[in-house]
């Protein structure tokens, strides 16, 4: 991975939900489960996003825990050898990263979940995800540091593969459960991720402040995936493609090594990142 992230500036995908849900997803339903219902149309849109500029592909296995699935008799097997099958094969060349969101339980002391059963069913999912073939861990959204270390630990015990590790903030520069960006440098410190960053929440402009300190605070190399807004009582969102790559300039010029987008977009998004930052 340190001979891509020295060379030329990377790009992620897009989101995945919003384009399931224009691609069957059914409300309610989780979007995970599109690997085995409709795997076609999660193929689509990995080339969509491999067409319009992604380096890097994030499987459709965000919330695929033994929790997540438990109620839907599917087992973590099935849902991620069949993310990481569907990414590789519907895009030959780009690298592909298993995608691990948060276990979705509140942690000790807010919550029952402790440390060691996080890490035990993130490891499930990591070992399953790398031995499928993934490039790399990407750990995303994440709120609690404790939940996001236990994801590293396991990520590190579990294979060898590059980690990446985002977390996500709120206007204040905090994240859901009061966490700094000092909070989660500290955090990780040492244990190993190939790069840190920002995703999801706010738009490029409201979360590059905390971006800009994490670039204070490590030399790690650094990822932003923004949304691209709230979406509004019709479902839109707040900025157009060309509106989103303006924004993330800001991002470009400070260093960034790894630049997508999250909820709300789609690859017209990665193709104006690309067309306005491809090459740097």
């Amino acid at each position: 991975m340190s001979r891509y992230l020295d060379r030329d500036l990377l790009f992620f995908d897009g989101a995945m939900g919003t384009m399931l849900q224009k691609s069957g997803l059914e409300p309610g339903e989780r979007s995970d489960i599109m690997n085995l219902r409709l795997p076609d149309a999660v193929a689509a849109i990995h080339r969509a996003y491999r067409e319009a500029g992604s380096d890097i592909l994030c499987t459709n296995t965000f919330g695929a825990n033994s929790r997540a699935l438990a109620p839907t008799g599917h087992s973590v097997r099935e849902i991620v050898e069949a993310g990481v099958k569907i990414a590789k094969t519907a895009a030959p060349g780009a690298l592909v990263a298993l995608d691990v969101g948060p276990i979705g339980e509140f942690m000790e002391p807010y919550g029952e979940l402790t440390p060691e059963h996080a890490y035990s069913m993130f490891r499930e999912q990591i070992e399953i995800g790398a031995a499928a073939g993934a490039d790399i861990v990407a750990i995303e959204t994440m709120s609690d540091v404790t939940e996001l270390a236990a994801a590293v630990r396991a990520a590190r015990d579990a294979c060898e593969l590059p980690i990446f590790a985002t977390m996500t903030f709120d206007k204040s520069g905090r994240t859901y459960t009061g966490a700094s960006p000092a909070d989660f440098v500290r955090a990780l410190e040492g244990l190993g991720a190939a790069a840190i960053g920002v995703n999801c929440s706010l738009l490029p402009r409201e979360v590059f402040p905390v971006f800009r300190e994490l670039s204070e605070l490590t030399a790690l190399p650094l990822i932003s995936k923004p949304n691209a807004g709230l979406p509004g009582g019709d479902g839109s969102y707040a900025v157009t493609p060309e509106e989103f790559a303006a924004q993330m300039g800001a991002f470009v010029d400070s260093g960034a090594a790894i630049i997508g987008a999250c909820c709300g977009s789609d690859p017209e998004f990665i193709r104006e990142l690309k067309k306005a930052y491809g090459g740097k």
